[in-house]
């Protein structure tokens, strides 16, 4: 069954970047380090910065993410803590090298999913993209990972230099047995920003001609698929997370963006100062949320706006939906 997942303000989703360090170079990699910060959290910070936003719904869940996370030596314990306090889902995005021992550190009870990262169905494509061995580093991983009883989600990041195998991933999807996977797009922030003169973004006719149909065989194999939906036509109502949903975007430098678009700038709309959260001057990501544009979405417009297209009239071809507004197959 195929669906637009709608933005919800019944729970809180925490995307908590507690390192920027990590043993990879990806192509693709949206990290900032001079937005983000390069240090490691503490677990005493991790504690109450997570604290922070347990209540903000009675559905709290949170994503460990990095740089990556398994390099940081209290991940399990911090793993730990959100269950203590009260998150309902603990997901860790993870690269496949899962240092520190990780997965014997912790159990299937502390983690709802170990989500790992592969961007080539091939070892050649993945590896040039990721770094030379990551590929059956990645593969290793979620074999053992499965082995011992953890659910186990699989990140695509879609560009130019892997788009033609997206297809050849459904065999290796389902023979390695992955509950859930996640269909990115490149955002144009990070390196992709820097280097954006290498197009590594599809373009829509691509994105729409090749994704539904590739989402709709993996789902055949029983397995849960999400992608963003991007595009818009103009006849459809554009709707902004920023206004609806509470996701949270934390950086090791205190920084908490509502939008990941803006990630790259000092548009943060929060910032933990000595543990406590304020919220940040004008003018911030906030402050564009409420603004209706013909184009859909105004950061994108703002920041990204190479992946709008006019007619003759100037009128925009289509809209770009909200970056996590997400088509689910199951």
């Amino acid at each position: 069954m195929k669906k637009t997942v709608s933005f919800s303000k019944n729970s809180t989703n925490v995307f908590f970047h507690i390192l920027t360090k990590c043993n990879l170079r990806c192509r693709h990699c949206y990290i900032n380090t001079e937005q983000h910060g390069k240090n490691i959290l503490p677990l005493s910070i991790i504690e109450a910065w997570l604290g922070a936003f347990a209540e903000k719904s009675n559905i709290a869940n949170v994503i460990f993410l990095g740089g990556e996370p398994t390099m940081h030596p209290d991940l399990s314990l911090a793993i730990k803590k959100a269950k203590n306090i009260g998150y309902s889902s603990v997901t860790v995005d993870t690269n496949g090298y899962l240092f520190n021992d990780i997965l014997s550190r912790v159990s299937p009870d502390d983690v709802d999913y170990f989500s790992f990262s592969l961007d080539g169905a091939t070892r050649k494509t993945n590896n040039m993209i990721r770094g030379e061995r990551s590929y059956d580093k990645c593969i290793k991983g979620i074999r053992k990972a499965v082995s011992m009883g953890f659910s186990t989600s699989l990140i695509y990041t879609v560009s130019r230099d892997n788009m033609h195998e997206l297809e050849m991933m459904v065999p290796l999807l389902d023979d390695l047995n992955i509950e859930r996977f996640f269909i990115q797009v490149i955002g144009i922030r990070g390196k992709p920003a820097q280097t954006n003169h290498e197009k590594l973004q599809v373009s829509r006719a691509e994105w729409l001609s090749i994704i539904p149909g590739v989402a709709e065989k993996v789902a055949k194999c029983g397995i849960t698929v999400s992608y963003p939906k991007v595009f818009l036509n103009n006849e459809e109502t554009f709707e902004c997370a920023g206004m609806v949903a509470k996701n949270y975007f934390i950086f090791p430098n205190g920084r908490v963006y509502r939008c990941p678009i803006c990630e790259d700038f000092p548009l943060h709309s929060m910032v933990f100062k000595d543990n406590r959260l304020v919220n940040t001057g004008k003018l911030n990501e906030n402050d564009f949320f409420g603004l209706n544009i013909p184009e859909g979405c105004v950061m994108n417009k703002l920041i990204q706006p190479e992946n709008l297209s006019y007619k003759n009239d100037g009128t925009p071809e289509y809209k770009i939906a909200c970056c996590l507004l997400k088509e689910e197959i199951r």
